[in-house]
This record gives structure tokens, sequence and C-alpha cells, in this order.
């Protein structure tokens, strides 16, 4: 990448605490449409063993922020200002250069720890490479320092996994292992560019305790990237809103949620569901996109999106300021350099009084929520904070929030409801083979075991449990419309009917979302072709296609004239409502939705969210939501069910079962849920669950928990006997609604886990 050095290689400045620098930060990508201003004056200061979040939606500039530290950015990029290791300046510095910090002074936690790694070299091999480079040593003593790490990060038997390979690590395991890298050196900053999006909550919360374990080891400081602000609540000690480039806000964790300035802000937060709330009233949506970053003027850029606008938003971009968070006004400032947008110089603002840097959130004093020990000044980029003040962070006061008509058979007990799926004993195994041209059956895969489903009409059932329970499989069983292998399906009062005739009458009833719209979405189908495909399968006329199309892209959002458009043009939200105007085509009783918000930012997921609850509330719906996200299914879910290795281990309200858990699988599960409070989410207890669930490829005696189980650990031996021996059946608990069922053996003693 070709770069610029703006300062000179050694700092003068006289903190001897902050490690990392970053000053006018701006990052530039060369396309055939323009060039791409990604990162615009960011300005960054990281202080020893301090935690710091980084948020904001898809295209802030987070990652590419996080890639300049590392150098990793492709070679025709341009990156202007000051980057700052420990005082040494790493801007200009050459590849190789570089090479010696990487791993060594700074190390880098990647998303996707599949395709970071090596697939041909162990994982062993991979660590006692890092270890070798940057100490030397002999492949023994390598050797043992990974065995070492990935002992520290939890793997377990890592003397002999260490001779492991990436594919043959879970997902988790794979996350871990990277950090376990990652820490090899002792680094002195680590970065961690959203280490836990695709994990299922259970690994999630580990990898979150590993690295904070990590953090412990080495003393580095981290920087912790993540779209998630329940993550970032429970593990920053200040957060950093980025969006359109730059930095729009910043302030301790607990002054960020408690008091947020910037209309974004206050729109990310209200856009999350929350675990501990069950309002079930909409979400806040911000509306429409963040904007091109090439050409932007000078403006702000959150203009178009925010419900505060004035004038002045449109006619200059906003500096960030230090505020004064009584009054949510600009503190007395002295203002240095011009306005980000014209990329010249930095836009910080120095506080007369205390000395305080905007950007970077140094200065004197003392904050209970910092590490290090020194203020954090709360400073925002926005004309209208005595606005945004005034309206004490309500975010249903400043966004427009959409009115959801209650269900229309809400009223009406649900015991008289029309059944719509009734499931029980599902059971579902696939072959298990071997060999390559003589191919032999040498097992089973025993992939639903056991699932029982029952959703009424107007009802939205949410099915949760980690990657692997046979969530999956349990909704292709119902689409497929075929006889189960073993048990009941019921759909519409009336067990499947597998006939030709009975399937296709079936069709029309029963429509899917999938997880990711990009995908499913033929890329060579205009808009229009893609909604009319279900109608045409149907045997609808030409006619009846021309007029419902246009109805069913009004329905979802969407602008009919936009029906002529291909799927790559729309945003991933878009994706998704065009995704939804195609289940609703054939006018179905249920829509089966399997992770339909898990791939989208929070500001889109929100808005998808409102728009299934009015769907459900307009047309009288009823839907079978899939999501790992307990939050979501808190949110749109009136009942849960809970699996667990292909088996139900617990089903009923969700509120009852949210409230008062019966199975230790799921208080784990809610426990390893953050919540958007930083000072609730660090007071709250985290079950953390050992391991794996056991191989489905093995039929499992009495309890299937039991492995991971924190309750079993406590039980006394002749209580784990029984949970050995013994198959839970599902039952209600003394005192508790007799719709709440839990298998397990000793329900009572499960709220001793989380007290």
């Amino acid at each position: 990448m070709s770069t610029e050095a703006t300062t000179p290689t050694r700092s003068t400045g006289t903190d001897t605490d902050t490690i990392l620098r970053v000053r006018d930060l701006h990052v530039r990508f060369p396309t055939p449409r323009g060039e791409v201003h990604a990162v615009r004056g960011v300005d960054l200061e990281l202080r020893r063993g301090e935690v710091l979040g980084i948020v904001g939606e898809s295209g802030s500039g987070k990652s590419v922020t996080s890639l300049a530290v590392l150098g990793l950015l492709p070679d025709t990029t341009r990156v202007d200002g000051s980057i700052e290791l420990d005082g040494e300046q790493l801007v200009g510095r050459s590849d190789k250069q570089m090479s010696r910090l990487r791993g060594a002074k700074v190390a880098m936690v990647f998303q996707d720890p599949l395709s970071a790694f090596t697939p041909v070299y162990t994982i062993g091999e991979q660590i006692a490479e890092t270890v070798r480079i940057h100490r030397g040593g002999t492949k023994q003593q390598a050797r043992a320092r990974a065995i070492e790490l990935l002992q520290l990060v939890g793997i377990p038997q890592a003397d002999t996994r260490v001779d492991a390979f990436p594919h043959e690590f879970s997902g988790g395991m794979r996350q871990r292992a990277m950090i376990a890298m990652a820490m090899a050196n002792d680094p002195e900053v680590i970065l961690a560019d959203e280490p836990t999006t695709a994990l299922d909550v259970t690994i999630q919360a580990q990898i979150i305790d590993v690295l904070r374990t990590a953090q412990r080891e080495t003393g580095a400081a981290l920087v912790f990237v993540s779209h998630d602000l329940g993550v970032i609540a429970g593990i920053a000690d200040r957060i950093a809103v980025m969006y359109a480039g730059r930095i729009v806000e910043t302030a301790s964790a607990v002054d960020l949620f408690a008091r947020p300035r910037m209309p974004y802000t206050i729109g990310l937060i209200g856009a999350l569901p929350r675990l501990d709330e069950s309002t079930g009233g909409p979400l806040v949506p911000i509306p429409g996109s963040p904007p091109s970053l090439i050409g932007l003027p000078d403006a702000c850029p959150f203009a178009d999106r925010c419900p505060l606008v004035a004038d002045v938003c449109r006619g200059t971009e906003p500096a960030l300021r230090v505020l004064d968070v009584a009054t949510g006004r600009p503190a007395e400032t002295t203002s240095t350099g011009t306005n980000a947008a014209t990329g010249t110089s930095p836009t910080t603002s120095t506080n007369a009084t205390t000395g305080t840097n905007a950007a970077t959130g140094t200065g004197t004093g003392t904050n209970p929520s910092n590490s290090a020990g020194t203020a954090t000044p709360h400073a925002a980029a926005c004309h209208r904070t005595d606005e945004v003040a005034a309206a004490h962070a309500d975010a249903g006061a400043i966004f427009h929030l959409p009115e959801i008509d209650a269900v229309p058979t809400a009223h009406v007990p649900r015991a008289d409801r029309t059944p719509v799926v009734q499931v029980e004993g599902l059971t579902k195994t696939f072959p298990l083979v071997k060999g390559a041209v003589f191919r032999r059956k040498v097992g089973e895969v025993f992939a639903v075991d056991g699932v029982d489903l029952d959703i009424r009409q107007g009802e939205t059932l949410g099915l949760v449990g980690e990657s692997g329970s046979g969530k999956s499989t349990t909704l292709h069983q119902l689409m497929d419309l075929e006889a189960p292998e073993h048990g009941s399906v019921e759909l519409f009062g009336a067990p499947v009917d597998t006939s030709k005739s009975g399937a296709r009458a079936l069709r029309k009833r029963i429509s899917m979302v999938f997880q990711d719209p990009a995908a499913s979405l033929d890329p060579r189908m205009s808009i229009h072709d893609v909604v009319a495909e279900p109608l045409r399968a149907v045997g609808a006329s030409a006619d009846r296609i021309q007029d419902r199309v246009p109805e069913l892209l009004e329905l979802v959002g969407l602008r009919p004239s936009e029906a002529d458009r291909y799927p790559h043009e729309f945003s991933g939200g878009q994706r998704q409502r065009i995704s939804i105007a195609r289940a609703l085509a054939t006018e179905p009783e249920l829509v089966v939705l399997d992770e339909p918000v898990s791939a989208l930012d929070v500001s889109i997921q929100a808005g998808v969210l409102n728009l299934l609850a009015d769907l459900k509330a307009r047309l009288g719906l009823s839907y079978l939501f899939v999501s790992h996200d307990l939050s979501v299914i808190r949110h749109v879910a009136d009942r849960v069910s809970v699996m667990y290795l292909g088996r139900t281990v617990e089903e009923g309200a969700v509120d009852e079962v949210f409230e008062r858990p019966m199975h230790p699988y799921t208080a784990a599960l809610m426990s390893a849920v953050p919540v958007p409070d930083p000072v609730l989410e660090r007071s709250r207890t985290t079950i953390l669950l050992p391991g794996d669930p056991p191989s489905p490829t093995e039929r499992q005696t009495g309890c299937r928990f039991r492995s991971r189980c924190p309750l079993y650990a406590m039980l006394p031996d002749a209580d784990k006997r029984r949970c050995q021996q013994e198959v839970p059946e599902k039952a209600a608990h003394r005192g508790g609604s007799v719709d709440h069922r839990a298998a397990c053996h000793y329900p009572e003693r499960v709220a001793t886990l989380v007290a």
C-alpha cells in the first residue's frame, strides 16, 4: 500500500501509558467509480491494559482501521496520517518491517478463523511457527509453547489436539486457537475483529472469557471491533462509535449507554432487542442506508437518515467535540484543524479546563470504568446535541416508531386456536458411510431424535439451540412434506398428505425465508421474476401475477418501480424484504424463518423484525422462527422450544421460560446472551459450558446433556446415577404452568445456577 508519514518517528508526548496512538488517519481505495474514502480523519489512543470497543454498521470503517494498524491493506491503498505503536511510527514501513512487529508487539484475531488458518498445516505447527519467528528456540520448545497456549485457552487434550488440522476443530475451538496464536509472544496490543460474530452464544461467552484471559496473561491492550453492542457493553472500558469512516461519538462504556448524545448511537442502542425485556413493541429502525464514501459532501453524513436533521446539518460536517454531559452542550473548546470531510487535518477539540482530547479520550482525573485510571470525556460529532440531551436518550422520542396492531387472535385462548403445526417425537437419521469406491454404512447420525413442536394460529414459536442441535434438519423435515421416519407430523390439523396433489395444496399454505438472501435469490432473475416464481409454480394466471407482484413489494416496504432490478443492486436488508415478499406470494398461513436476521446489521435487523411483526398482525400469519439469538426470540416469539443434540429439552410461553428456566441448558443459553447495559451486564452470572456437544453419531444413554451440565457436577452420586441411566422426560414443574415443560430430572435446582 502507498503510505505517507506525517509525524516524526518518535512521539514527543508524555503519556507513558499510551501504547497505540492514531492521528488523523485517512484510508483511500481506488475504484473504477472513484476513490473510496473509507477512513476519514480517525483519532484514537489506546492505553496499556485498556479495552477499546469500536462499533458501527458494516462499511463504517471499523475493520479497515484495524487492518491499517497492522499494515494489511492492499498495495493500491493510500494511507495518510500517523499510527504510533509504543512511540514507533508504523505508517510508511515496508511489509518486511511490519512483519517483525506482527505477532510480536501487535497481534490480530480475525473474524473467520477457518480462512485465517492455513488448511495444510496443523494448528500446532502454525502456532509454533509464530513462536520461532519472533522468539527463536528449537522445534521442541516451540511445540511445548503451542501446547501450553492451547491449554491456556481451554482446548481439551491439548497435547494431542496440537497435531489436528484446522478443519478438525469446531468453530469455537478454531477461534480459541486463533487467540492462542495471537498471545503466543505476549503482544502489547491485540486487535480482535468481530471475533464472536459467527458463533453460538455459548461459544461466544467462552471466547470472550478466553480474550479476557489472554489480556490478563499478556498484559496487552485490546481493541474489540463488533457490531454487537451487547458484547461491547460487557467487555469494553471505552467505546468509539464509527459512521461513514469517522468516529461520531466516544465515551466510557457506562456513560455512552446511559447518556448517548448522537442520534446514530441512540438508534443503534434502540434497535437492539433485549433479553431482559419483554415489551413486544417495535424496535428503532434507522431509515435508509449509509452513504457512499465516494465524493462525500461537506455535510453530516448521517443527515439523510437522521430524524433531527436541520439546515446546519446539510451545510457543514460537525466536528467531534467534548460535551458537558449534564447539558449535552459542547464544553468550552478550542478547535484544532479543519473539517474532517476535507481530508486535510484531524477533527479534534481540546477542553480548555481539563486538557482532554475529544477523539482520543486522554486527560486527567479518574474513571471507575477505565482500567487505566484516566478520565474519559464524552465527545460527539453532532450539531443537535442539545436536542438529543433534551430527549433523555429516548429512542422513541427521536425516531419514528411504527405502529403495530395486535394479532387478530390475541384475545382468543390458546386452547381454542386452530392448530397449525403439531409434531411429536420426530426422528431423522442419516447413514454414516465410509469408502470412496465401495461405500458401506458404518453407523448413523442421529440428527433429530425426539422433537416436539406445537404452533397455533397467529402464534410465533421460537426454535433455539446451538449449531448442530438439529434445528435446520427439523425445518427441512417439515418443508419436505414427507412421512416422518418416526413420530408424527400434523399440519393444519391433519397428518401430512404425501400425495402429489396433497403436497401441492400444502405448498400454498406454508413457505420459507432463508438465512442468506444473497444466496437464496437467483442473481440472474429480476426481482419481479423472483417474487413471481412461487405464483407460477402454483399455476397463477399472468394477470394475477402482474397485479400481485407490485402488491407484495409495497407490502414489504419496497417500490414496485424497482421490480426490474436484480438482487445485487439491493442492500442486505432490502434483499431479505424481497425474500419475505416471495414467501408471502401464495398467501401462506405458516411462514418458516431460518435465521432471517442473523446476517444483518442491528439497524437493518430492527426494520425486518418490525416488518415481520406487522405482517403477522395484518395477515394473521403463524411463524416458526429459528434463531441462535435469544434476544431476538424473546422479542418476536410467543412460545419457545429449546433443542439440544436433536431433542426438545424445554418448551413453554416465552416469558415464563426466560424468567424461570427449568433446564440447565436453557439457563446457560440465557446467561451467555449479552445485555446492552454495562452496569447490568457486568453484574450478571455467566454459565460457561465446557467443550462441545457430544457426537450425534453416538446414541446417548441417560441425560444427553450431563457431560456439559453445571448442575450435574453439583449433584450427589445417587442423583448422578439417575442422570447417567434414565432419560428425562418432559414434565411440568410443580407450581408452574402445565404448558411449561422441561426434560430434566431436577428442574427445581436450576435456579441455584444463576442465583
